[in-house]
């Protein structure tokens, strides 16, 4: 499937819980043997709007390295398929809190080749064990959140008329 759709796919479905075909969305976009190389490039106005971000977002993570648009004929930045695809990375990466240094340093190894996978995959073990912290965190703050609603709806008299 092609870049754009299934970004599309995946900003649509950012708001509920992850399921089986969201996750496949996700895993096809981070393949990049899937990539495809026809599809034509975005203007940075439309790369925006398909992530569901600002177009000083994707000026910062040029400016800071983290990827690397074209330029077409008069200059503008055009983004391929591959540079949607490390967006959505870079996107979900710092939704999870991975600092802008991590991310620096992860990118600077993808792009000295295959020999540091085993560096980048300790980064990813690092990045998952500080996501589990995370929801662990939040699940408590979410109990703690249903708590406090139950018992202000048994605090409160009961406004039911008879019918």
């Amino acid at each position: 499937m092609a870049t754009e759709a299934l970004v599309r796919q995946l900003m649509e479905r950012v708001e509920g819980n992850p399921d089986a075909s969201t996750v496949a969305v996700l895993r096809e976009l981070m393949n990049d043997s899937t990539i495809e190389s026809s599809s034509p490039p975005l203007s940075i106005a439309q790369a925006a709007k398909l992530l569901n971000t600002s177009v000083y977002t994707l000026r910062y993570y040029e400016r800071e390295g983290l990827v690397h648009p074209d330029r077409d004929a008069k200059g503008y930045r055009v983004y391929s398929a591959f540079a949607l695809r490390r967006l959505v990375f870079l996107s979900r990466m710092r939704v999870s809190g991975m600092t802008m240094s991590d991310l620096k340093r992860y990118i600077s190894l993808v792009e000295q080749g295959d020999a540091t996978i085993g560096q980048r995959r300790q980064l990813m073990l690092e990045q998952r064990r500080r996501i589990q912290a995370q929801i662990n965190e939040l699940s408590l703050a979410l109990e703690v959140t249903n708590y406090k609603i139950e018992s202000y709806h048994a605090a409160l008299p009961s406004t039911v008329t008879p019918a």
